[in-house]
This record gives structure tokens, sequence and C-alpha cells, in this order.
């Protein structure tokens, strides 16, 4: 199909379902399918009238409907449209702000700070939402000019009622006879294009959170705008020849201004992009990263051939850079002060999609994230900051009114979305086959939730499925795998066996009171002040419990159960070995077999008795068998020192040196202790140097047994693990000259390359402050009336690079 065609469907999911199903798609509604081939843009009421006469009766009317937890229960059931989720052009469709102009952030609505700079809309000038007394406001390196604007204001739900009163009804239509002809707006009318026909709901004006900023696209933009500046990237850096004449105009760094040597124009090599040799030092360690099983994409294929570019990234790609590849990838390659500006970014974005959002460090990373945007505008031309840069800042309000972004973010609906492409038999009629393949396959999926015994999509057993194991009184018979790979048998010597033998015991709840005992005996034993006496137990205590349980059971005592007597028994000399298994859905594969494979599935972490973590590798996967069929699964790791010289963490980021080891005495931990990791290179701190990354799966979830859940879905448990913490540092030192290279030939002619510097009276420098002239106010509304993004590059593609259809998804 032509990558021109737009076809919107709107999809509706239930919040009532638990958090671990409401995102899947057997779970989503397909309620409408807008057809192509063009975008409806503000007509799209026009075909949401059906959607939204239904939301009104259930709300208005309700619906009988039968609850099947009561024999013949029947209430009455209302409903209510929480909010939208969709990307920002097409937030623009259904709320009827325009996205476009000076004015285009929904949030800040008149008091946007923006200004006119070459070919587009920059949106610039985030001093504003500082104190009025912040030192910054007076520095003149910024922008020329001293900052003496209030912070925007927060407009409540009544006054965007009022703003709406102001919009004159519009015609919907194409044709010029039935509403296709552009008008000007008028200035009482701001940015709104029309009503959105939401406002005939009820309910909705008074919802402060009702369309969603979208965190993906968002992260994404902002990940592409970083990365195509830092590498140069002649097709996404933002630090074009415009961008320097920019400067100019504005008078501000002086040493980055383009300039004039005999017939040439030379651009001066900035200090935040990478000069040639660290393009390549920076592709390379891209290209280096191994990510655990599932956990992202290869992204060594993203790498051009040159080593000199990123291409073809998606947007789980982006996420994944962002939050972890980014930070540790440039450090090295870039001065502090940008780095540390970088690393402050990054760090809320982690932040952000935490799966537990605390609202204090939202009202936290509110603050800080304007201090951020400030160095930003220190270091980058004003040209870098397109609507989604700045649309930053309005993230964490969101998060406190509608909670963690998992929920409320495109991933779910952007793979639902493939899957509805995916229906399309015949390219000439996609409506067609997208309906009739969405009933065939609402009909199946209904059939199969009576096919107990056979195999359907809904019971098969997930890629990393470990089973079910049975439950056992003793803890440590719980320690169990699906074992993966061909099966072996190693014969241990008496010292490691010994060594694995206590490590069980010692780690079995059951035996709390058998362990106090025998210490007790020992001090009782041996004289007092004796310092051997914690490895006189753990030589004895194997011994000593097995003749204690033994004498137990020869006196047929109730509390030795067969468990207890297997463990107290002598495991086999002959130990299973594997190259592979699966612990609770994670897969864990022995570090001599990781190397040769494209993902890291070898890293292991585990938590101390205070709040330090222990970090290793993992070399054998041992299964130690007992009487009576029991056994346990132990990890042997090669575990790397974690004193303060040879583990640092420095802005949210631990790197330790691996090629020391440690605890070559106590190298066992059971399988169920483990947490996966895996590791990074640290470039800025040499050969042996990693950074640890913690994995959290996204199909793993905790559910305690009072019925509250802790979402783990993506990465990071709390964002309360990250502290966000802006270095102010001293701006007035930062000099974005690179010097490792001068300057940067442009291949143009003088002539034509190079613009006179005019004053500032004819620069546009903020919508606030100027005066336009009746032919530039005509041009600027019809840039504003256009339903392109393509001057404030904003990437809104689909993952898919074949994508053909744009989605509006409603919630």
């Amino acid at each position: 199909m032509s990558l021109s065609y737009s076809m919107w469907p709107v999809v509706l999911t239930t919040y009532n379902l638990p958090p671990w199903i409401c995102m899947k798609a057997e779970y989503l509604m397909l309620s409408l399918l807008i057809p192509g081939p063009q975008s409806p843009g503000k007509d799209i009421d026009v075909f949401l009238r059906p959607l939204i006469d239904e939301l009104k009766e259930l709300w208005v009317h309700g619906l009988d409907t039968r609850d099947a937890a009561y024999e013949n229960g029947v209430f009455r059931m209302r409903a209510a449209l929480l909010w939208t989720v969709n990307d920002f052009p097409a937030r623009s469709s259904l709320s009827g702000w325009s996205g476009q102009g000076y004015r285009a952030c929904p949030t800040c609505n008149e008091d946007t700070p923006s200004m006119r700079v070459i070919g587009k809309t920059a949106y610039f000038g985030h001093r504003r939402f500082l104190a009025t007394n912040h030192h910054w406001r007076s520095n003149l390196q910024f922008d020329g000019r001293t900052e003496r604007k209030r912070p925007p204001r927060r407009f409540s739900t009544t006054d965007i009622l009022e703003q709406l009163r102001r919009v004159k009804t519009g015609i919907p239509g194409k044709h010029p006879n039935y509403g296709g002809v552009k008008r000007k707006r008028g200035d009482d009318e701001l940015n709104w294009r029309k009503k959105s026909i939401f406002y005939e709901l009820p309910y909705w004006a008074t919802i402060e959170l009702k369309h969603n900023l979208d965190v993906m696209h968002i992260e994404k933009n902002v990940c592409d705008s970083l990365l195509g500046t830092l590498l140069a990237d002649p097709h996404k850096s933002k630090d074009t020849d415009n961008a320097r004449r920019d400067l100019a105009k504005l008078g501000i760094r002086h040493e980055l201004h383009l300039f004039e040597d005999g017939n040439k124009l030379m651009k001066p090599a900035a200090d935040f992009t990478f000069s040639e040799a660290n393009r390549r030092k920076f592709c390379r360690f891209i290209k280096s990263v191994k990510f655990p099983d599932g956990f992202a994409s290869n992204m060594s294929k993203n790498v051009a051939q040159n080593d000199s570019r990123l291409l073809g990234l998606k947007s789980h790609d982006c996420h994944v850079i962002m939050q972890r590849l980014l930070p540790v990838g440039c450090r090295s390659l870039v001065t502090k002060n940008i780095w540390s500006t970088i690393v402050e970014l990054c760090t809320f974005f982690k932040q952000l999609c935490a799966s537990t959002v605390n609202v204090s460090d939202m009202v936290e990373a509110q603050k800080q994230l304007v201090l951020i945007l400030c160095k930003l505008e220190r270091i980058f031309p004003p040209a870098f900051f397109d609507i989604m840069i700045h649309l930053v800042l309005h993230l964490p309000e969101e998060a406190i009114l509608g909670g963690p972004v998992h929920m409320r973010w495109m991933y779910p609906f952007e793979r639902y979305l493939k899957r509805l492409k995916d229906y399309v038999r015949n390219a000439a009629k996609p409506e067609g086959s997208i309906a009739e393949g969405y009933v065939v396959d609402e009909a199946l999926t209904f059939c199969s939730r009576y096919f107990d015994d056979v195999e359907t999509r809904f019971n098969r057993p997930d890629r990393n499925d470990d089973g079910m194991h049975p439950t056992r009184q003793l803890s440590v018979f719980e320690s169990q795998c699906k074992p993966l790979g061909k099966q072996s048998y190693v014969e241990l010597d008496n010292n490691d066996r010994d060594k694995a033998e206590f490590y069980i015991l010692n780690n079995s709840p059951e035996l709390e009171p058998y362990l106090n005992e025998h210490k007790q005996e020992l001090h009782v034993r041996l004289r007092e002040g004796c310092l051997n006496i914690n490895e006189v137990h753990r030589t004895e205590f194997a011994s000593w419990f097995f003749e204690k349980i033994y004498a137990m059971h020869r006196m047929q005592a109730p509390e030795v159960t067969t468990e207890l007597l297997s463990l107290s028994s002598k495991m086999n000399m002959v130990v299973s070995s594997y190259p592979a298994c699966i612990v609770n859905g994670v897969r864990f594969v022995t570090h001599d077999r990781d190397v040769r494979l494209r993902t890291q599935n070898s890293g292991v972490s585990v938590p101390g008795t205070g709040q330090e973590m222990f970090y290793g590798q993992l070399q054998q996967i041992l299964e130690f068998s007992y009487l009576n069929g029991f056994s346990v699964v132990l990890f042997r790791c090669k575990w790397f020192k974690c004193d303060s010289k040879h583990m640092v963490t420095e802005n949210n980021i631990t790197s330790i040196d691996i090629n020391g080891e440690a605890y070559k005495d106590d190298q066992f931990i059971l399988a169920s202790q483990a947490k996966q990791v895996f590791y990074v290179a640290d470039p800025s701190r040499g050969p042996n140097w990693c950074v640890v990354q913690h994995v959290k799966h996204r199909s793993i979830w905790d559910i305690t047994d009072d019925g509250l859940s802790d979402i783990d879905l993506l990465q990071h448990n709390s964002s309360s693990n990250f502290t966000l913490f802006v270095d102010l540092g001293n701006l007035q030192e930062i000099n974005l000259l690179r010097r490792d290279q001068d300057v940067i030939p442009i291949v143009q002619p003088v002539t034509n390359a190079s613009r006179p510097v005019t004053d500032d009276s004819s620069f546009l420098n903020d919508a606030d402050e100027i005066e336009l002239s009746d032919e530039e106010d005509e041009s600027v509304e019809e840039y504003a009336d256009e339903e392109t993004d393509a001057e404030n590059d904003i990437d809104t593609e689909e993952d898919d690079d074949d994508r053909s259809y744009h989605a509006s998804d409603s919630d």
C-alpha cells in the first residue's frame, strides 16, 4: 500500500480491568475506523458523532448489565471517557487547539515561549519559568537579552471554556461551498480552530487531563534531535547553517558564527557535536552493546557501515538509548557541562517511565526540568528547540494528574495498529479488510475462551515460561528452574560440596532454630572469645544437623517431615550442570556460552544484608539432588569487587571494575535469589570497567497476597530510585568551540550562502513582544493552519518501516 494512505482507527480500552491485561490486544475495542486516504483533520468530529452519542447514553442513562458474580444479578452500568491517547498532530485534530505556530503548546496556551528563527518557529525562552529573582534571568548569554516576563499562567478548565466561547463555529468539510474556505482566525480565538465534539459529554469540561501528551513520541523526537546534533547527521542535525545565522542575528556565541575566508564560507566546529573520531567511537560503542533476551533489538544493525551514523531507530530503540546508552556513551566525548545536562535529561525520563511514580518526585522534577531546559538553551542553538523539546516540561504535571505513563502512552496501541494492518489482504479496500479481519478475530477470541483442553494463544506458554513448580514446605526446594541445553554431569570436590551444602542450609528460613541452637552449643563448648566460632559453625553444622534430625526421626518426632529428612541427608556427589535455564520467567546463560551469543544473559546481582548490592557473572548452573527426588538449583558466580575503589556511582550511573574477583570462598547463590543485570562498556574509565544496568522485565508482575500490585511493567520500580539533581555549574565558563577542529568549510558560494545580519527589529524574537504587519500576520496564520508538522521537525512515524496508517487512539 501507499505510505501516504491515512486511515484512523479509534480504539477504546477499559481501565477497570487489571493493569496487566487492560492494554493487551484482546481487550482493546475497535470502535471506529475512519476511512482514508486523506486525514480527516479538523473534520474528525463528523466521524466521532456515533461514538459520542453512545458515550452520552452510557453516562446519562446507563445500560443494564448482568453481574457474573451473582445469580440473576443485574446492575445499571455507566461509563465515562477518561482521556485520549494519541500523538501530537492527532491531538490537534481531537482537541481543536492547533499544534502549529507561536502558541503551539496546549498547556502554556497563549503564553507559549516562542520565537521566529530562519525557516521555522523555535520554542525558546524557558528562563521565563524561573523565579523572578533568579540570576539566570539577567544573563545575556542565552539570547542576548534580559528575561523580564513572568512565568506562563496556569489555565483552569473555566478559562478554557471562556476561550472556547469566543471561537466561531465553522462548517465541516473541505469543499469550497461547505466549509472548505480558509478563514483567518481572530486574535481572541488564539490557536483554537474549533470546539471539540468531546465537550458534548456532560463531564468533559471539568476534566483537567483531557488529552495526554504521548511520552513515546516525545522521547523519540528528543532522542533523534540529540543524536542527530551530536553525531552531526546531515539529515537530522539541528546545528544547521541557518541555526548559526540565528546566533549571529541574536548577537550571541560569537565563536560559532559563520565567517568568510576568501571565497569560502566557514563554519566553526561546535563543542556539542562529536568529532569524526568520536562519532566512530560512539557508534562502535552502540554496536558493541549486548542486551538480555527480549530486552531490546540488536542495535548493531542500526549503525551505518562507516560507523558514523545511526539509521532506522524505532521508538523503543530511542527509549533504550535515552535511558541506558546515551549517558554512558557520550561521557568521555563531550565536556562535563554538556554531558551532565544530557544525563540530567535522561534521568528525568527514567523517573517518568518508572512503574511507580511518586508525586513528590514529579513535583521536584518539574522544578529541575526548568533548569535543565535553560542549560540546554545555553548549549544548543534556538533552532534545536522544536515543540517536542518544550513539551517535555509538561510531562511531570501530567504524570501527577494521570499516573504512570505505561497506561497513557502509545506503545500498546502502536502494536495493535500493526495487527490491524496485518488484516489487509486487499490493498484496494483496506478498510473492508480490517473490518472483516477484526470481526473474525473477535469471534475466534470469544470461542477460544471455552477451549480448555486445546492450546490457543491465550493459554500457550510464554517463550521464557519455566512452568509450574510444586509448592514445598522448605523454601530451598522451591529454587527450581527450567533447564535449557544439554545436560552434563560434574563431580565437585569435597571443599566445593561442603560450601554448597552449607549455603543451602544457611539460606533455609525454616532451619533458623537449628542454626541458632548449634551456635549456642558452640559458645558453650568453645572458650569465651574464640574467633573461629563462625568457621567451626560453617564446617560442623551439616554433620550436627544430620545427626540431630535422624535422632528425632528415630524418636518419631512429628516435626521431622520427609523434606526435612531429605535436606539433612548428604547430597549426591555427582551434580547436574546446564548451560542455560529459565528462572521465574527470566533466561540465564552461563558466561562461557554467553560470549558466543548476540544477547547477554549472564549478569547477576543479589542484595546484601544492608543497602549494598553485589554484582557478578554466572559461571555454572548446578542442580543438587537429595533423597526422595528433591533437588536444589544453585548458581555459581564470579563476584566483582564492590568497594569504593572498584565500584563508583556518579549521576545515577554505577561503574564497576570487572577485572578483579572477590568472595572466592562464597560463590554460590540460590537460583531463585538471582536478579538479572547486564553490563555496558564504560569508555570513560578504561577497558576493564563496565556500567551496571538493572533489568525489569515487562511481562513479570509482582502480585502481593493482599491484592495490591507492584506494577513491574517496564524497567524500573520507583521514580525515587533515581535522584534528579541539576548541576548549575558556571555558565559563564562554557566555551562551545570545539578545539580538535576549528572550522568546517561549507560547500556553497559565499554569495548564496551568507545573508546579511539585520538588526533585531526585523528578527522575530517572541510572539508576546512583537507586532506583526498585515502581510506577516497572514503568513503566520496560514502556517498555523497547516496539517503537517514538517516545520517543527516532529517525528510521528509508526515504528514499522512500512507504515500505512495514522492512528488516533481514544481511551
